[in-house]
């Protein structure tokens, strides 16, 4: 398995990840959904605010992670979001997401990040180190429907402590239907 830290020659692969993955296990509208996200994404956020991890199994893209910029106004910390992660439906139960996220939280410990946030399922991230965190800690950009899956980890030797100030996520993101 090799992993890499780029995206610029495979960013319609990405996409389509993304779109079969999610059509897989949520249906069409979920997969057009998502894979819509990721292309706007890819169109519109700075190269600074975007990273993108992906797993590669004999060249072939089997998964794929990205992290966008998280900014609280009145916090210095560096803040990236997960969100989305797709693993291709016939890797799924081989270990390879878990191996992509800790690989990319790796890097992003490396690079300077403070903190990572996801709003996802905390069975499978609190396997690499995310809590259940309260707004308290960390306001959400928008409303969340399920306040459960808000969840984050600090990437430094510090505990996680509230992030001050009102947050902005990438205009992507920006969209209830996500939260």
């Amino acid at each position: 398995m090799e992993f890499t830290n780029s995206h610029a020659n495979r960013t319609d692969d990405i996409i389509r990840l993304f779109k079969d993955t999610f059509t897989a296990s949520e249906g069409e509208t979920e997969g057009d959904l998502i894979a819509g996200l990721v292309a706007r994404m890819f169109d519109s956020v700075a190269p600074d605010d975007i990273i993108v991890f992906s797993a590669l199994s004999n060249g072939t893209l089997v998964g794929a992670v990205i992290f966008t910029r998280m900014i609280y106004a009145d916090d210095e910390r560096t803040v990236f979001i997960l969100s989305p992660a797709a693993v291709a439906p016939q890797q799924q139960g081989k270990g390879i997401g878990q191996a992509l996220l800790s690989h990319g939280m790796k890097s992003l410990r490396e690079n300077g990040v403070d903190v990572a946030l996801t709003y996802g399922d905390p069975k499978l991230y609190s396997k690499l180190g995310f809590e259940h965190i309260t707004e308290d800690i960390a306001r959400a950009p928008l409303p969340l429907s399920y306040p459960e899956g808000w969840l984050g980890r600090s990437l430094t030797t510090r505990a996680l402590m509230p992030l001050q100030g009102p947050p902005t996520c990438v205009e992507p993101l920006k969209d209830p239907a996500f939260w």
